[in-house]
């Protein structure tokens, strides 16, 4: 059967200077990894995987493929021309729920926004962003979506010659506090206007001003990095252009998984001052909301004083965060809707897992079986804890079902990611799938190499992002 996908494009019907329309660059044997057959079936697609699309070679009917323009601080740096440097977008499709999703190449070659880079993928980070945004989805964090990985059978070079690949990646949109910062760094208040009715209309149509947007786009980041923070992740490269307004996890270029918990950890190697280090994350997403904010200000109707409820907006976040981060964590231990003061209790948790160098998701996922104490190096400092824990379970209607329901058996651990794409590399695949499956259904019981830590020998210490 033909491939066929129900394309529905809105994006591309915005003014030119948001995008420049262009075709992905041959390659030359495409050939399929994996196909996501659920997500298809939610998209509407129809007749199976077609390697020439996925790799970019033939251009499916109805698609409209464009390279998106954004700027962007990157670490703390404004760049004011970024933009899809190695990604197309096909167009979008209205999946089975009635929300518009979009359909997205990465690493599909250069396009007028990649900065002399070769706008190709290896294959690492495709099979990276496929593992681990699947993971995320099964587990409840809002995020993009793998639909295809495809060997492209041409070389990339980075540091070494390494095999190609193409990432089809699925996304509620791709609008980015980079997409609003590139208009208002022109000053083109018709472009910030058009970009604001444009993700008004698709994200939050109740949003009636500027102000209620904002205040939507704040409340979904605030539960977004709550989630990441409860399931251990580290983004590793919170640039206000990797900060999606959909509220969904996108880019997963150096992000990973906490092994040994501590709040301080970085795994990204370009991140040398933990600008977006675990517990920094929460501070990191206010400060791009802020960036958001001064360029939602010129669309303000109050002229006289635009400035000052925006601020609010802001300022108010950290307590939307803490209290998004207080229920998460409640949930993790068996409270299903943590107050104020279990704030102390999880807070002490924390501290003691790392001291003890605990393990953060194998004691959460035995919490349930009360047995956390054995991820302790010492285990006095579980015991001591414990027993407020208990006493604060009696309130509770089976807490045991809160934290299963929450705490993943096993995560993507960076040792098994970097393992199973060395093996694709010299060939390979049958790893990348097995790791695939346990992490597509992280709640069901895995095979134990899937839950064991990392031997010291295998420690992944530093993440890179591929490009």
């Amino acid at each position: 059967m033909t491939l066929h996908i129900p394309f529905d494009n809105s994006y591309a019907t915005l003014p030119p200077r948001f995008f420049a329309r262009q075709v992905a660059s041959s390659v030359p044997a495409p050939r399929m990894i994996a196909w996501n057959d659920a997500l298809a079936a939610e998209l509407g697609i129809t007749g199976g995987p077609d390697a020439d699309v996925f790799a970019g070679n033939a251009v499916p009917d109805g698609a409209a493929p464009l390279a998106q323009v954004y700027a962007g601080h990157q670490f703390g740096g404004f760049s004011p021309q970024l933009g899809d440097g190695r990604a197309l977008l096909l167009g979008e499709v209205v999946d089975r729920h009635g929300i518009h999703r979009d359909i997205q190449l990465k690493g599909s070659g250069p396009t007028p926004y990649s900065r002399r880079g070769d706008g190709k993928s290896w294959l690492g980070p495709v099979l990276r962003e496929y593992i681990l945004s699947e993971f995320m989805y099964a587990a409840g964090v809002p995020t993009t979506r793998a639909l295809a990985a495809v060997a492209t059978g041409e070389t990339v070079y980075r540091d070494a010659p390494l095999p190609g690949g193409v990432l089809t990646r699925v996304a509620a949109s791709h609008i980015r506090v980079g997409t609003f910062q590139y208009f208002a760094a022109r000053q083109d208040v018709d472009a910030l206007r058009a970009l604001y009715d444009y993700t008004r209309a698709r994200h939050f149509p109740d949003a009636e001003t500027p102000l209620d947007l904002l205040e939507q786009v704040i409340a979904a980041q605030a539960r977004l990095v709550a989630a990441w923070m409860a399931t251990g992740f580290i983004h590793g490269v919170m640039n206000t252009d990797n900060t999606s307004l959909s509220g969904e996890t996108i880019d997963y270029g150096p992000a990973a998984f906490i092994d040994v918990y501590h709040p301080q950890t970085v795994y990204s190697s370009i991140d040398r001052q933990g600008r977006y280090a675990y517990d920094n994350q929460a501070n990191i997403i206010v400060w791009n909301m802020a960036q958001l904010a001064s360029c939602l200000v010129p669309l303000a109707e109050d002229t006289q004083a635009p400035i000052e409820p925006f601020t609010a907006a802001v300022h108010a976040m950290p307590d939307l965060i803490r209290t998004e981060w207080r229920r998460a964590f409640g949930r993790k231990i068996g409270l299903r809707d943590a107050g104020p003061q279990d704030e102390a209790m999880i807070s002490d948790l924390l501290d003691r897992m790392t001291a003890a160098r605990a393990d953060f998701t194998n004691t959460f996922a035995a919490m349930a079986d009360g047995k956390p104490r054995d991820w302790f190096n010492d285990p006095a400092l579980f015991d001591t804890w414990e027993a407020g824990w208990r006493k604060r379970l009696e309130a509770e209607e089976n807490p045991a079902a809160v934290m299963r329901a929450v705490n993943p058996l096993m995560i993507p651990r960076n040792h098994l990611v970097e393992q199973v794409i060395a093996a694709a590399v010299d060939g390979d695949e049958a790893p990348f799938h097995a790791l695939l499956v346990a992490g597509s259904h992280p709640f069901d019981t895995p095979p134990e190499r899937f839950t064991r830590p990392p031997e010291p020998h295998e420690v992944v210490a530093a993440t890179f992002c591929g490009t």
